[in-house]
């Protein structure tokens, strides 16, 4: 535990506050795992009692953990898919910071999991001060065993995320620990005002970045974006789409043009570049389709709709970088609205995340903003 406390205050640029560290040593991490938790790209099984070494390098390790997969059903043979971890610590910490919770505040958490999080809140607040919604009935009475077997009691509810906890409302702070694509009304209705909403946000195209609202007096909330987090998506956010069984049709016949803008500028390594395209173009996702059985086609950049009303797709041959085939079917464009949104952010200075920012009206619509709330992004105009 020393050593991940000294990885923390490297990662968080300094140590942590008094409290938080205190609630560090009295809440430890490793006793909210799971016997069995899945490590590495390929999500391989470890299990305390077959490997401990491992199991508990993995507990204190500055890095997420993954605790369950396929929503608890065993995939056999199938696709291994994380559907539920236990978060890095920094992370955790980082967002304890932002929260900035005080003395006598109560809070809502969205997504218990582990329960760890919940603990730490709990330890620094008081349990009847912290309410802790989980969604998975399974993980939510793992959670509340090992939370009574801590000492620690906060109110834990099996059911909905996105429709809160109404009957602890008013809550001085509501935080997530999994992503939203929206910011579901209820947040908003049980935050008292000049109370925060801490959220991890994605949007189809890019998983990326924490959303911190302050309600106002109005019911609405604004707030900045700030990097460094990526956060599984709130299950009922889901979409769930694949290009070839959801999307594309034999009969369908796109239109064919060219570009010389490389996708790996959209859809690379430049998380800047993606958060903006997502946050300005919020229904479009993508989809990496190396060497397809294509001829001439090295790597396809997939682009559709979720609504799969529209696609397009973008074929490097791995030789020219400055003139790409692009294919487009559909009552849009997709790849020209993506290519204007990039021109626009280029434009713009390549801003990144904490240089945007969101409202949300009452009514739960949501408005993306760059640099100040009056400068209101158009979705896929190229304009602002």
């Amino acid at each position: 535990m020393r050593g991940l406390l000294d990885g923390l205050r490297g990662a968080l640029a300094g140590p942590l506050a008094p409290e938080w560290e205190r609630a560090f040593w009295a809440v430890p991490r490793h006793r909210f795992l799971p016997e069995r938790v899945w490590v590495d790209e390929d999500l391989t099984a470890c299990s305390r009692g077959a490997a401990p070494d491992h199991w508990l390098r993995a507990a204190y390790a500055n890095g997420p953990v993954v605790t369950q997969i396929n929503d608890g059903r065993d995939p056999g043979d199938g696709e291994r898919r994380a559907s539920s971890s236990a978060s890095a610590p920094s992370i955790v910490f980082r967002m304890l910071r932002l929260l900035g919770v005080e003395d006598g505040h109560r809070v809502l958490e969205i997504g218990t999991g582990t329960g760890w999080n919940a603990g730490l809140l709990a330890h620094r607040l008081g349990g009847e001060r912290v309410t802790t919604v989980e969604l998975d009935p399974l993980l939510s009475a793992r959670a509340a065993r090992q939370l009574r077997t801590a000492g620690l009691e906060p109110r834990i509810v099996t059911g909905d995320g996105t429709a809160g906890y109404a009957p602890g409302a008013p809550y001085d702070r509501v935080v997530a620990t999994c992503s939203v694509r929206r910011v579901p009304r209820a947040w908003l209705e049980q935050t008292r005002p000049g109370g925060v909403i801490l959220t991890p946000w994605e949007s189809p195209w890019f998983c990326f970045g924490l959303l911190r609202l302050t309600v106002r007096d109005d019911g609405s909330a604004s707030g900045r974006f700030s990097p460094h987090s990526a956060f599984m998506l709130i299950r009922n956010q889901r979409t769930d789409l694949r290009i070839y069984r959801d999307v594309v049709e034999d009969d369908q016949i796109p239109e064919r043009s060219a570009t010389e803008l490389c996708p790996w500028a959209v859809a690379g390594d430049d998380p800047a570049a993606r958060f903006a395209i997502g946050l300005r173009l919020p229904d479009i996702w993508r989809a990496w389709h190396d060497n397809p059985d294509v001829h001439g086609v090295a790597s396809r950049l997939w682009l559709a709709t979720t609504d799969t009303t529209s696609w397009a797709a973008v074929d490097w041959d791995g030789r020219t970088d400055h003139r790409l085939t692009v294919w487009q079917y559909g009552p849009r464009r997709l790849w020209d609205e993506v290519e204007a949104t990039y021109r626009w952010w280029l434009r713009a200075g390549s801003p990144g995340p904490e240089r945007f920012g969101l409202t949300v009206a009452p009514d739960g619509g949501q408005t993306p903003w760059l640099h100040t709330p009056a400068g209101v992004l158009r979705s896929g105009t190229g304009e602002s």
